[in-house]
């Protein structure tokens, strides 16, 4: 019995060294970047902007792969699944690591299944018109929602997207009690096609991150009526939702992080904070993500934990008061 334990604590501590080993050496060959979306949209062109100031930094090749389906689940599910040796990571969004959650009752994953090395964008949402509609503010649009039920209509990327539980929550904070009820929602495949459809005059507003607006808002397009954050955002000539008198809504917003599988060690999750300061930190692709209207914030792997948490409880419980589960 004496040699066994000798024998386990030795195997034990060839284990641990083989580990800080293997850390320390870290990265040593290609490392797959999983994005949750398909090419072109919000995510994809996130990932890939920051893939060339990280590319600089990083030892090793970076390959963007694109794995999509089921609201981002379809990616998400293969990171919770792969080694945690880093050599699989996930840009996170706050499709697939928000909305889902709170939305949907048989998600394969839950936040506790990711370690987060860092929240690096925030895309405020941005509500908006088109350019010559005669509503001019969520007042106007909240008041025409209560005084004619169902003439008012919004559009999404899909039921339980970010745009619909965003235009939900935007409603009621604007004092719509029964906004499913009262507007209609008109949900469409993808991002694109719920902004065009604004564009057409199919639909009345849109709630979405700020960077799948920001084109139409700049080409005169689209009249953006609030966005929300503190301060306002450039390009965007709206109030803040602070300024409005409704700093809840601050917590409605898009996210691009990156992540492990939960049990990522510790030292390579840092080699991962590391580079990604110095890669948000790089000017030129500051300007390209701002002229997109995203803010380049990046939080610290406690920060995005307790953000992201913080963001699912109140989208969690919207969807319970609104009864937007998605069972199945």
């Amino acid at each position: 019995m004496k040699n066994f334990r000798i024998a386990s604590v030795a195997a034990l501590s060839i284990a641990l060294t083989a580990g800080a080993s293997l850390a320390a050496d870290y990265p040593d060959r290609t490392i797959n970047m999983i994005i949750p979306y398909g090419p072109g949209g919000a995510t994809d062109i996130s990932a890939r902007t920051l893939a060339e100031p990280l590319g600089k930094v990083v030892p090793e090749a970076l390959v963007m792969v694109n794995r999509t389906g089921a609201g981002g689940a379809t990616g998400s599910v293969s990171v919770k699944h792969a080694s945690a040796d880093g050599y699989t990571m996930l840009f996170a969004r706050v499709g697939s690591h928000t909305v889902n959650p709170a939305m949907k009752d048989t998600l394969p994953y839950t936040l506790d299944d990711f370690r987060f090395v860092g929240v690096y964008e925030i895309n405020p949402v941005a509500c908006a018109v088109r350019s010559d509609s005669d509503i001019d503010s969520l007042d106007e649009l909240a008041s025409k929602v209560q005084a004619e039920p169902g003439s008012v209509t919004y559009s999404s990327s899909g039921v339980g997207a970010l745009q619909h539980i965003a235009s939900a929550m935007v409603l009621k904070s604007f004092g719509v009690e029964k906004p499913l009820e009262q507007a209609v929602h008109l949900p469409m495949k993808g991002g694109g096609a719920a902004a065009t459809a604004v564009l057409s005059g199919t639909a009345t507003f849109i709630c979405t991150n700020s960077a799948e607006l920001a084109s139409f808002v700049a080409n005169g397009q689209f009249k953006p009526l609030m966005v929300t954050t503190t301060e306002p955002v450039a390009g965007f000539d709206a109030p803040s939702a602070a300024s409005l008198g409704h700093p809840e809504l601050e917590q409605l917003v898009g996210w691009t992080g990156v992540a492990g599988p939960k049990d990522l060690p510790d030292d390579i999750a840092a080699k991962w904070g590391e580079w990604l300061a110095a890669a948000t930190a790089d000017a030129g692709f500051r300007e390209k993500m701002e002229a997109r209207g995203s803010v380049i914030e990046l939080m610290s792997p406690e920060d995005s934990a307790a953000f992201i948490q913080k963001q699912y409880e109140v989208f969690r419980a919207l969807v319970d008061e609104l009864g937007m589960r998605i069972s199945g």
